[in-house]
């Protein structure tokens, strides 16, 4: 039944997309303001010869190889497999950038130069670079990904420096105009919750968009933030629902964390309710517009008290993990935008980051739809 109900909605979705009147180039788009060089690196599991080596394939074998380690030590191989910009904001925009929206982007992508990572997207977008980028190791395994930051470069992202960059008159034109403003990696960015507020206090009061656009905002794990911070941040999300419909997207391990410091109170431990619960309990919670959340296989939704679900396009195989949640937030976002249901806005997202999983970029519109296409011929399957 539920495979049935998926491949309807995910052809349905693909009929939406092919009819919607606007196009993505339509839209204005702000995003910030972090930045990284991704590295993506393989631990080696054993070494046949110097060109040939298995791989740790889940983060479970690579904790208990940690784990055998203690009190004696360990030699890891690590083989760097990719370069490439890295950070919430930098490949959400690059994602959105395929598509084709009109960008703006501030964050991290080296200065007084741009670094060379992050050159095309300078050049195909409006840029205004804050600092210097941070550094992730990026542990890759088939059930997921460990994330080393270096992020000291990250304390210059303050408000200082950003009008410093890009002048208040010009912050209040770039937040009129935007059709979806997000702003980023709240977890890493140590002052995002001031940057928050002095947009709140300065730019939005003197902002004039037409209607009423969205306001996307992702966390970025903030398990190592202390809970008074983090409640800070959630009250603040609601204050920009004065000015937007504000979406936060979380993956199922934030929903959990981001439960327990609202107190939610839930059938069991956060970890353990259904995907279903914990998204709608959270979104009644927080107030806002939209709260949507992805795991790895799937991803619920809740706008106006309904609840919606998929389960993703399923692959064993996947090539590249590290940026699959922000090419998921691209495509759902694009949903947003372009007008579709927000169950439509969830295929959307999974199909994002279903192709970006398998083809090691992000897709334009037309490579979303004929994935999307695929993904209807084989629900439920492993492709």
């Amino acid at each position: 039944m539920a495979v049935t109900q998926d491949r309807k909605l995910i052809q349905q979705t693909l009929e939406t997309l092919k009819g919607v009147e606007k196009r993505p180039e339509d839209f204005k788009f702000f995003v910030g303001f972090d930045g990284f060089v991704d590295e993506i690196i393989h631990v080696v599991d054993k070494r046949v010869d110097f060109e040939t080596y298995t791989r740790v394939d889940t983060i479970a074998q690579f904790g208990e190889r940690i784990s055998r380690a203690a009190g004696l030590s360990t030699n890891l191989e690590l083989i760097p497999k990719q370069i490439k910009l890295g950070g919430n904001g930098p490949i959400m925009a690059n994602a959105l950038r395929n598509f084709g929206v009109d960008l703006t982007y501030s964050g991290c992508l080296g200065y007084p130069d741009i670094h060379p990572v992050f050159r095309e997207l300078a050049d195909a977008c409006e840029t205004y670079s804050i600092c210097d980028p941070g550094h992730t190791d990026a542990l890759e395994f088939t059930d997921g990904k460990l994330m080393m930051g270096k992020i000291e470069i990250l304390k210059e992202v303050n408000w200082d420096n950003i009008v410093a960059r890009i002048s208040k008159e010009k912050l209040v034109e770039i937040f009129s105009r935007s059709d979806l403003v997000s702003m980023l990696n709240w977890t890493m960015i140590p002052y995002m919750t001031d940057i928050w507020r002095k947009m709140l206090e300065i730019v939005l009061p003197k902002a004039t968009p037409k209607g009423k656009p969205f306001a996307f905002f992702d966390l970025c794990d903030p398990e190592k933030r202390n809970t008074e911070d983090i409640a800070e941040a959630m009250a603040m999300l609601k204050e920009f629902e004065k000015y937007y419909k504000v979406i936060l997207g979380l993956n199922r391990k934030e929903a959990s964390e981001i439960a327990t410091v609202l107190n939610v109170k839930l059938s069991d431990k956060p970890e353990s309710v259904s995907l279903e619960e914990i998204t709608r309990e959270v979104g009644e919670a927080l107030g806002i517009y939209c709260l949507v959340v992805h795991p790895v296989a799937e991803a619920g939704v809740v706008v106006g008290g309904k609840y919606s679900h998929i389960n993703g396009p399923y692959t064993s195989s996947p090539k590249l993990t590290t940026g699959a949640g922000d090419n998921f937030n691209a495509g759902f976002c694009l949903g947003q935008v372009l007008g579709l249901s927000p169950e439509e806005c969830l295929v959307a997202g999974t199909g994002t980051s279903g192709f970006y999983v398998r083809n090691m970029r992000s897709p334009n519109l037309n490579e979303l739809m004929d994935f999307i296409a695929l993904w209807a011929d084989n629900v439920g399957e492993d492709f």
